[in-house]
């Protein structure tokens, strides 16, 4: 349930309502809860920090919302995996499902944010905002922007415009869409860009503005369901390269992956041994998804997909390629089923 305590978006911060929307805060850990040693070291830096932390660092935040902390973990996020991705959908979603809860804020590191991000926006079944925020430098650094990002993302979860929109990511003042938002800068603040989707909006003298909307199914239009899944499968992505040979393959496939996502070259395109790959994989019902590595752009069809059962990734990069095809594999083995998901979603 939406209530009218949330503000409308492109309204003055003064003009916000006397009755708090009801957020609740749930920490992941990442760089937006790390510590270092220097206030000028900008990396080797570690979590050190829990959201009640974090959330005393800004009080502007109590302003806003009346925040309920929560502690799930507190990990770099490249730590995570896929059984506490389903932690994070599976708490997130329960309390989407409290009534007392107006939206969710997720504090989450950046190197895999977007895939916990996209992965939240394929299952979630709630039109209540949920925004996964995060930092490129730690909060004991010199000009942190983990406080700022983090007042942002209530911001934003507060903001009446913000429901049925999706998982957003919020970090450097734009709003993204989890499908579309991609990291592209190894240290910059700066670092989150939807190159060919635009941003969503952005957050501009404390007020929320948003010029976008997606268009791609998510949360509530979703076929997909956690209650579908137990575990996650094994999905391997493979990087194309010149002279790559096919053993990595015939290894993913013997380990039991029942998906490969590969990281083409170009247009998706198939090299002699992606190409081998690709045949092994049909001979042992595994799906295989032509992505690309170049960054931009829709890895369209192609002949081949109908004689190799392959599919072509759309404009989703590798990581999220993968994200899609292990909860399409949840559901179904049929390669016309999966294609049709690449197309929606």
């Amino acid at each position: 349930m939406i209530t009218n305590a949330r503000s409308a978006c492109g309204q003055a911060p003064a003009a916000r309502p006397a009755v708090p929307a009801r957020i609740a805060l749930l920490g992941t850990g990442g760089t937006i809860a790390a510590s270092a040693a220097d206030a000028a070291q900008l990396h080797d830096y570690r979590v050190t920090e829990g959201v009640d932390a974090i959330l005393r660092a800004v009080p502007q935040i109590r302003e806003l919302a009346e925040v309920r902390c929560e502690q799930l973990m507190n990990v770099e996020s490249h730590e995570i995996d896929t059984a506490g991705l389903l932690m994070i959908a599976r708490r997130t979603q329960a309390l989407l499902d409290d009534e007392a809860i107006d939206g969710v804020v997720i504090t989450h590191g950046t190197d895999t944010l977007e895939e916990t991000a996209y992965f939240l926006n394929l299952l979630l079944r709630s039109a209540k905002p949920v925004v996964v925020v995060g930092a490129m430098r730690p909060a004991s650094a010199l000009s942190a922007d983990g406080p700022l990002n983090l007042l942002n993302a209530f911001r934003l979860a507060t903001c009446r415009e913000a429901a049925g929109k999706g998982v957003l990511v919020t970090l450097n003042d734009r709003i993204g869409a989890a499908r579309h938002v991609t990291k592209s800068h190894t240290i910059a603040t700066d670092a989150f860009v939807s190159a060919e989707q635009g941003s969503l909006g952005e957050i501009a003298g404390g007020v929320v503005h948003f010029f976008n909307a997606p268009t791609r199914r998510h949360t509530v239009h979703s076929e997909f369901s956690l209650g579908d899944i137990d575990e996650l499968p094994q999905v391997d992505i493979i990087f194309d390269y010149l002279g790559a040979g096919a053993h990595l393959y015939h290894a993913a496939i013997d380990s039991g992956a029942r998906g490969i996502v590969l990281a083409a070259t170009g247009n998706g395109s198939l090299s002699p041994s992606a190409r081998l790959g690709a045949e092994a994989a049909q001979r042992r019902g595994v799906a295989f998804v032509r992505a690309s590595r170049v960054g931009q752009g829709v890895v369209t069809d192609a002949a081949d997909d109908a004689v190799l059962d392959t599919i072509a990734a759309n404009s989703l990069n590798p990581h999220k390629a993968r994200i899609l095809l292990m909860v399409a594999l949840c559901v179904t083995r049929d390669t016309e089923r999966i294609r049709e998901c690449f197309r929606r979603y």
